[in-house]
């Protein structure tokens, strides 16, 4: 009788045991083994879009896919990371590399880093998010999920930092980040679907409809921001094109280039243009300066745009692609522009035209 309660009461503890391990998703580490052979091919698969590229200090490029994983290019193979490796989700937002050469990649459902051999996982932590954000330190920040906040972390810990809203705020807008930008005085610049914020490492600034000079019937969708080399804001939206900020001025940049649906055309269903094909700057999902100082948009269905201060113009990447839309654009450490094509390829820029990177 003795044995069977020491019996209960062992797998009682070890019941125990493993919950409190269930319960820890804060930080968590996947060892990759020597042994496991990393997925390796001699041309890019990714076939689901290119959200994020990086070329790290070592010259290596990293592609972040829309659900298929991040991979890494050496000059001559393709090394795949995916879930099955330990990766929080596939779907991959950002990369960027901190000043110790490791490489942050946030995903759908959290960060991780990753030092060639192994990966660290950071879970958004939702349970304890923090509204003083001058009592977190760090310059790495990340996307943290469709919520209402943004990941930063401290050099230990993933901190959650809640965005200040006003009052009478839509309760169903959806506050999840959507781009990161620096400026050149190290303001962060926050883009969000329904708000932009900044930063400048003692307050928190809120931009909405009425501080973005927006009409009633533009509705904000921020997908991409840029802080620019000459300190101005530019402003993505899908549905109404490009918002800029130089100082105290907004103006609505796609309007006054012409280059917005009529607003004749709304309707109810579409009053935004955010669901309508268009051939116009409207759809703007990522944001780039050239080496040059000129402004590059990439649309969802319009192609490539490139501005130089006086004139705009639109480049067709391929008229062969069955996914036009342009994820993201990046300059790269030999001032390179690529174009991550939503159909899982990769575009270079040579002055005139486009070519295949990969």
């Amino acid at each position: 009788m003795n044995r069977k309660k020491e019996l209960i009461y062992l797998i009682l503890i070890l019941t125990l045991n493993f919950s409190c391990i269930d319960n820890k998703p804060l930080k968590t580490e996947v060892i990759k083994p020597e042994l496991v052979n990393t997925l390796q091919t001699d041309t890019l698969k990714f076939t689901s879009g290119v959200r994020a590229i990086f070329q790290d200090s070592k010259g290596i490029y990293w592609l972040g896919s829309h659900n298929e994983g991040v991979c890494y290019f050496d000059g001559k193979t393709f090394k795949y990371l995916t879930t099955n490796d330990g990766l929080i989700d596939n779907q991959i937002r950002s990369i960027q590399e901190d000043k110790n050469g490791i490489i942050w990649i946030a995903t759908a459902r959290g960060v991780n880093s990753y030092n060639g051999n192994k990966l660290m996982s950071y879970s958004t932590e939702f349970n304890a998010p923090k509204s003083d954000w001058n009592a977190t330190t760090g310059n790495l920040w990340f996307y943290a999920g469709e919520e209402d906040g943004i990941n930063r972390f401290d050099g230990m810990n993933m901190n959650y930092l809640i965005f200040p809203k006003p009052k009478h705020i839509d309760p169903n807008n959806s506050f999840g980040v959507t781009g990161i930008s620096t400026d050149k005085e190290e303001r962060v610049w926050i883009a969000t679907y329904s708000a932009l914020y900044s930063y400048d490492g003692k307050v928190v600034d809120f931009f909405g409809h009425e501080t973005l000079n927006l009409e009633d019937h533009e509705q904000i969708h921020i997908r991409s921001i840029l802080a620019d080399s000459k300190g101005r804001i530019w402003i993505g939206n899908n549905g109404i094109g490009v918002i800029l900020k130089s100082g105290d001025s907004t103006i609505h940049f796609s309007e006054e280039q012409g280059k917005l649906i009529p607003k004749n055309e709304f309707n109810e269903n579409t009053r935004t243009g955010q669901f309508t094909k268009n051939t116009g700057l409207q759809s703007v999902f990522t944001i780039e300066e050239d080496s040059e100082g000129n402004i590059w948009f990439g649309d969802r269905d319009s192609g490539a745009w490139k501005y130089n201060g006086k004139t705009l113009t639109n480049y067709t990447i391929n008229d062969k692609l069955l996914k036009p839309m342009i994820w993201t654009i990046y300059k790269d450490n030999d001032n390179n522009l690529l174009f991550g094509m939503a159909d899982g390829q990769v575009y270079i820029f040579n002055g005139k035209s486009f070519n295949k990177k990969f």
